[in-house]
Parts: structure tokens; C-alpha cells; sequence
């Protein structure tokens, strides 16, 4: 095979695992059952979580609908999270354009958006390119998995360095200025009162998305315990997607032991103890975070609670 063919399989590969390229019947197979474009609510431990049901798309969600612990409960229809949206059919892209929203944030790497495609919106909106380093992951995947070789791809995924390597992307996104710098816009434009709906994502919608997430519901003053469980949600809209994705691996012969992947796949609550627990070294606490790592000010503290917190 040629290079250049070996590595358009590999970037397939990659887009694959990433909720890209495999055949509309492989989403419809790992799409909930719900028509498309229907609110289906998820019950986790007592909040209810709704997503968005799209067929080209798997991990689309409202962030409202959850209890602060000072007895409020975040606005819904204002912010949305979502993994890549380059894949949405006509009519996926009718029910977003029913969302009403104003701001799109995309917070994948140019790599990823070579791969994978640029979003596909409603007529008249475009998406704000905000980049989160992934610590070179992506580009892993693609020489892990286009190798075709067992035997690299254990030496590069397996004993446990799946699971490092998700941990040191998320101690960058604290450690990381530049990182925190894209973190904090987005929480000012969601906290102005001049903007509309807003929806933000990556490419699988559960890591990069998953701490944004987190940090604004925290932000919101929603219980930690109840932000770790939205963040832990992925793992439910994403399983039977996923598992798709690497029986699909397997069945090609890219992947002899695609279990591999897993870790990568998941989210898990080590993964995001490792965030929390770089930013209590750093900042000594969340709120030192919010305040010094992202240089959110009070003012714009507030305008989050006013705007979101009902």
C-alpha cells in the first residue's frame, strides 16, 4: 500500500473513532432508539440529562435541567454540548437550527478538522475555531492505528499508557495558558447577556467538552458530585457508538486487540481527578482556578449565576 493510501486509512481510522466516518447504518445502530432530533431525557441518579438525539451525531446535550445547591436550577436552552457535528444529515441540521443558537465553539485542533470535516450548520452560522491541544493525541491515533502493526500499537497504547496519556491532556488543561485562555473566553461569551444560545464541542464531545462542562456547571454552583455525573454521562451516550467503532477495527484488520482504544474512548473519574487535583496544586482551589487560572472576575461570575441559574 502507499504511503499516501496508508495514511488516508489511518486518518479514516481515526476519524471513525472519533464519530466520523462510519456508514449511516453503524450510527443508526449506535444511536439511541429515540427518533432523531427528539429531547430524550436520561435519568442518572436523579438528575435528568436530555439530549439532543441527532443520527450523525451521539453525545448532544442540553447542560440545563440541574439543581445548584442554592436551590436554583440551570436554564435549559441556553448552552448545549455536543462531540463533532461534521457529520450531521439534513436533518440533523434542521432540529439544530431549532435550537436557536447564536455561537458554535469548536474546540478541536486543525488536525482534527482536516480529518474529520468542518461542522455542518444552519444557513448563517459558522464556527468560532477555538482550539484545546489534545497533547498531540490525535496524531498518535493515526500512526497507532495506520501502522496496522499489533505489536507498535501495544507499545503505544498498552501497560497503561493509554490511560497517562489521558491524564497529562488533562492536567494541561490547567497547567496550560493557552488552554485556559479558550476555557475562559467561551465562559465570558456564555456569561454575556447579549448572547444567544450557545453550543461547544470537540471531537467526541466527552474530554475537552467534558471539562468545560464541568467547570461552568461548578461555576453554576451545581454540586460537584452532580457535575462529575454529567461529566461521567458520555460514557452512556458514547458505549454502543464506540464498541461499533472498534468491532469495525477489527473486522478490517487494522486492529488485532482494539480493546486498546478503550481507555481512550471512555472518560473516567481518574481522568478528571487529575484536572481537579492539578488545579487545587495550582490555584489551591476551584474557586483560585476560576478566578486566577481563568482570570474570571466577580462581575463575570455573576453574570453566569443571573444569566443561566433560575
Amino acid at each position: 500500500m502507499s504511503r499516501v493510501r496508508i495514511r488516508r486509512a489511518a486518518a479514516a481510522a481515526v476519524a471513525a473513532l472519533a464519530l466520523a466516518t462510519l456508514p449511516s447504518a453503524a450510527h443508526a445502530a449506535a444511536a439511541p432508539a429515540a427518533g432523531a432530533g427528539a429531547r430524550h431525557p436520561h435519568q442518572q441518579q436523579g438528575e435528568t440529562i436530555r439530549q439532543i438525539v441527532l443520527q450523525g451525531a451521539v453525545n448532544v446535550r442540553d447542560l440545563g435541567g440541574h439543581r445548584t445547591w442554592t436551590g436554583g436550577q440551570v436554564r435549559q436552552g441556553l448552552v448545549y454540548r455536543s462531540d463533532a457535528l461534521s457529520k450531521l444529515t439534513d436533518t440533523d441540521v434542521t432540529t439544530v437550527s431549532g435550537l436557536g443558537l447564536t455561537k458554535v465553539i469548536d474546540f478541536r485542533i486543525p488536525m482534527e478538522v482536516q480529518y474529520d470535516g468542518a461542522d455542518r450548520l444552519p444557513a448563517g452560522l459558522s464556527p468560532t475555531a477555538r482550539p484545546v491541544s489534545d497533547l498531540g493525541l490525535y496524531g498518535t491515533l493515526v500512526g497507532a492505528i495506520g501502522s496496522g502493526d499489533p505489536v507498535k500499537q501495544e507499545q503505544m497504547l498498552g501497560g497503561g499508557r493509554a490511560e497517562a496519556y489521558m491524564r497529562d491532556i488533562y492536567r494541561t488543561f490547567v497547567t496550560s495558558p493557552e488552554n485556559r485562555a479558550q476555557f475562559a473566553a467561551t465562559l465570558r461569551e456564555i456569561a454575556d447577556g447579549r448572547q444567544g444560545p450557545v453550543l461547544y464541542h470537540c471531537t467526541s464531545g466527552k474530554d475537552r467538552t467534558g471539562w468545560m462542562s464541568y467547570v461552568l456547571l461548578r461555576a453554576l454552583a451545581v454540586p460537584e458530585d452532580t457535575a462529575e455525573r454529567d461529566y461521567l454521562a458520555s460514557n452512556t451516550f458514547r458505549a454502543a457508538y464506540d464498541a461499533k467503532v472498534r468491532a469495525g477495527l477489527k473486522q478490517s484488520g487494522r486492529m488485532q486487540n482494539p480493546d486498546l482504544l478503550i481507555p481512550l474512548q471512555e472518560v473516567r473519574q481518574d481522568y478528571l481527578d487529575s484536572a481537579t487535583a492539578q488545579l487545587e496544586a495550582d490555584y489551591g482551589s476551584f474557586y483560585g482556578y476560576l478566578t486566577q487560572g481563568l482570570g474570571l472576575d466577580l462581575r463575570t461570575l455573576a453574570k453566569l449565576q443571573t444569566k443561566l441559574v433560575r
